[in-house]
C-alpha cells in the first residue's frame, strides 16, 4: 500500500491555510482553530512530534481592524500582519490550552535559514521544543520581511515556509492543509471534467501547466505555490499530502494511510 508508510509518521508538519482560518465573509472560523488543536493535540498525545506552519496573520489583522480588503503598501500590511498575529497567537493558545498543551510561537525570516549559524540556532530552537513537548507554532516575521536589494528576508509565502521548516526538522511527512481537495488537472470549480491526483511523484511540465496561479483574498498561496512546495519535499526525500483543511480531522485519515488529497512522493 503506497501510503503505508504515514501510518508510521513520527515527525510531522502542518501546514494551515488562511482560507482554512478565516470564513470568506472575513470573520475567524473558531470551529475550524478547534478542531485543529484537537487534533494536534491529540496526535501528540499519541506520541508523535508535532509542528504547526500557520497563515493568517494579516486575515486575523483584517478582521480584528474591520477592514473589507487587504492592505495593498508594505507598511499597512505589515501593521495589519502584527495586530493579526499576536491576535492568531491568543486563539492558538486558548484552545490548545484547553487540550492542555502549550504551544510557543516561532516567527522567521528567510535570511535566518540562509545563514548557517542562524539556520543552526532555528533547529536547535525547534529541536528543543519538540524534546520539551511543545508544538512549535511557525510563522513568517511579516513585520520584517521584505525582498530588498540582495537582502531577501521574505520566504515567498507560507506553502514554501512550510517546506523549508520540514526540510529544517527533518519531518518525515508535511500535511498541507488548503481550501482544495487535492491537486487537479485543472480548476474543479470552472471545469467540472478536472482529475484529481491521488499520487505525483514527479512534477513534469506538464503538473505545472496544469496548476492555476490565484490564492484567496485573504492569503497568498495558490496551486504554484504549492507545487514549489511539493517541489523542494521530493528534493528532500520527503512527502507531502495536499489536502481540504475545513475539517482539520481529515488529518487523521490521512496518518491512516487513506487515500485523501494528493500524495507527493518518491518512486520507490
Amino acid at each position: 500500500m503506497e501510503r503505508e508508510f504515514l501510518t508510521i509518521a513520527q515527525r510531522i508538519v502542518i501546514k494551515i491555510g488562511t482560507s482554512s482560518l478565516i470564513y470568506p465573509n472575513g470573520n475567524i472560523n473558531l470551529a475550524g482553530i478547534d478542531q485543529l488543536a484537537f487534533v494536534l493535540s491529540d496526535l501528540k498525545n499519541q506520541g508523535k512530534e508535532v509542528v504547526l506552519v500557520s497563515s493568517g496573520a494579516i486575515g486575523v489583522g483584517m478582521n480584528k481592524l474591520h477592514l473589507d480588503s487587504r492592505p495593498t503598501t508594505i507598511p499597512a500590511q505589515q501593521a495589519v500582519a502584527a495586530v493579526g498575529q499576536a491576535e492568531l497567537m491568543n486563539i492558538y493558545n486558548q484552545r490548545f490550552l484547553t487540550y492542555s498543551q502549550q504551544t510557543a510561537q516561532v516567527l522567521l525570516t528567510r535570511d535566518i535559514v540562509e545563514f548557517p549559524e542562524s539556520r543552526k540556532n532555528v533547529v536547535n530552537t525547534l529541536e528543543q521544543l519538540l524534546q520539551m513537548g511543545i508544538i512549535p507554532i511557525i510563522n513568517e516575521n511579516d513585520t520584517v520581511a521584505i525582498d530588498e536589494l540582495d537582502h531577501q528576508t521574505k520566504f515567498g509565502d507560507n506553502d514554501q515556509l512550510s517546506a523549508i521548516v520540514t526540510q529544517l526538522v527533518k519531518g518525515d511527512v508535511l500535511v498541507m492543509l488548503s481550501d482544495i481537495d487535492g491537486f487537479y488537472s485543472g480548476n474543479p470549480a470552472k471545469n467540472k471534467n478536472a482529475i484529481l491526483f491521488h499520487t505525483i511523484h514527479e512534477i513534469t511540465p506538464q503538473i505545472w501547466d496544469y496548476a492555476g496561479d490565484k490564492g484567496s483574498k485573504f492569503g497568498t498561496g495558490g496551486m504554484i505555490s504549492k507545487l514549489n512546495a511539493a517541489k523542494r519535499i521530493l528534493l528532500a526525500d520527503s512527502a507531502m499530502v495536499l489536502a481540504n483543511g475545513q475539517k482539520p480531522q481529515v488529518i487523521f485519515d490521512i496518518l491512516a494511510g487513506k487515500q485523501i488529497g494528493t500524495l507527493f512522493c518518491r518512486e520507490d
